[in-house]
């Protein structure tokens, strides 16, 4: 019976530690002979070797060039390619009392070599699980959180959304969620008390508000491109919102385009950043991504069947409500398209994100979709990659994350192919770093077992 024991615990053991990724605060963990994205500027180093310690790379150059500790633990980057970790800037972790669900969505972002994320509708208990993200208690990107929404109904009146601008930078929030429904009064005095505050607001733009008002108030980040369409269409102000359809999908093709070039000075000249969203949008509002389509998606799995049932009961509504138009729909696809393109060519600084978990969108792998969706809309790989890399670095003004480099932080992405070839060998993932956890292949794989949800 003794020697039973003794092997189950010795057996327990093993299975445990299979269970967690390789993690030391003080050990080299260092990548030999890798290709090397230093996202400095578009390239690739080849024949290199990147040593990190404490959560730092603490060196980069070619192969035996670069010294490290004999007790090292090395990986080998022979045909694989090192980039840094992606951020997720339109993200949501469920807003609830039960802390697990919060810490499973983050894995399943991490596993997918999601290593920073902010999550845009906040809840108190978010709080505890970015002091916990920081104490390196989880498997888990870094996490900024927003506030609980601020929107029309939230908001009851221009004093009440004063004071609950207060309320959550006392709370300790990094940003305010701003939702639909705000009526301008309500708006101007939220944006008055958050400038006020110094509490960045980011999200929806209320139909009531418009997109100039909102450059002109100071958005941290417009997301979903909301706004942006309506603030194009000639005589807006003549209709009321429901005629205009989600994000202005049913007035799309009434958009006057020659007012780009003014929307796009606006966006630059307030320093207004730009979450499209688009694979949302690409999936949601498609007549060419039908419900059967995410059916036949192998990360169905990851969500619950009563979710994926709300998504294509959202998606089938759309599709059969006598006022979708399948032309007005590719017209507004196309427009959409056109505004990504158009921010990256005139400066505008683009975010990556896609909203997930929403509608279609799985934590994680909806990240991946959007880099391809950036670069339908004429997006290089190379600044597809930026805007989940060094843009953040530069939005959140951090100085040491979002490159390869000595100085930066090791939050790193291990890839079977470049990336800068073809954007979607970013889903070829041979292992993650974020911090000081190593998650190679195996443990990425048992952690997305042990998530399924079907």
């Amino acid at each position: 019976m003794k020697l039973l024991t003794t092997i189950f615990l010795a057996l327990f053991c093993i299975f445990a530690a299979a269970q967690q990724p390789q993690s030391s605060a003080s050990r080299e963990i260092v990548f030999e002979d890798v290709a090397v994205i230093t996202m400095v500027r578009n390239e690739v180093k080849e024949h290199q070797t990147v040593v990190t310690k404490n959560g730092k790379i603490t060196g980069v150059g070619p192969v035996k060039k670069v010294k490290y500790g004999k007790d090292a633990l090395v990986i080998d980057g022979r045909g694989k390619y090192l980039m840094p970790g992606l951020a997720e800037m339109h993200g949501h972790v469920p807003p609830i009392d039960d802390l697990q669900p919060m810490k499973d969505v983050l894995e399943l972002f991490a596993v997918n070599g999601i290593t920073t994320v902010r999550g845009m509708l906040g809840h108190p208990r978010h709080l505890e699980l970015r002091t916990m993200v920081n104490e390196g208690k989880l498997i888990a990107p870094h996490f900024y959180t927003t506030g609980p929404s601020i929107n029309g109904m939230s908001v009851t009146s221009p004093e009440a959304g004063a004071e609950m601008v207060r309320q959550q930078k006392k709370a300790g929030y990094d940003f305010l969620k701003m939702h639909p429904g705000l009526s301008r009064a309500k708006f101007d005095s939220i944006a008055a008390t958050a400038n006020k505050l110094k509490i960045p607001f980011a999200g929806h733009v209320s139909f009531g508000v418009g997109v100039w008002r909102a450059i002109e108030a100071g958005y941290s980040s417009i997301d979903h491109l909301d706004g942006f369409v309506e603030g194009l269409v000639p005589g807006i102000e003549t209709l009321v919102e429901q005629q205009t359809g989600p994000f202005a999908l049913q007035v799309a093709d009434r958009a006057d385009t020659t007012k780009i070039p003014q929307l796009m000075q606006a966006l630059k000249a307030k320093n207004i950043w730009v979450v499209p969203t688009q694979s949302l949008a690409e999936r949601w509002f498609s007549p060419h991504y039908s419900s059967d389509d995410f059916r036949n998606d192998p990360h169905k799995k990851y969500m619950s069947p009563n979710t994926m049932d709300q998504w294509i009961k959202s998606k089938d509504n759309l599709m059969n409500d006598p006022n979708y138009n399948v032309s007005k729909a590719e017209a507004f696809l196309k427009l959409r398209r056109k505004l990504v393109r158009e921010c990256q060519k005139n400066g505008v600084g683009l975010l990556l994100g896609c909203d997930a978990p929403q509608i279609f969108n799985v934590p994680g792998f909806s990240t991946h979709n959007e880099l391809e969706y950036l670069v339908l809309a004429g997006l290089t790989p190379y600044e597809a990659l930026k805007t989940g890399t060094v843009n953040v670095a530069q939005y959140l003004k951090i100085k040491d994350a979002g490159t390869i480099q000595v100085g930066s932080v090791s939050d790193m992405i291990l890839l079977n192919a470049n990336p800068l070839d073809d954007i979607r060998n970013v889903k070829s993932q041979a292992g993650v770093m974020i911090g000081t956890k190593w998650m190679d292949k195996s443990f990425i794989d048992s952690a997305l077992k042990r998530l399924e949800r079907q």
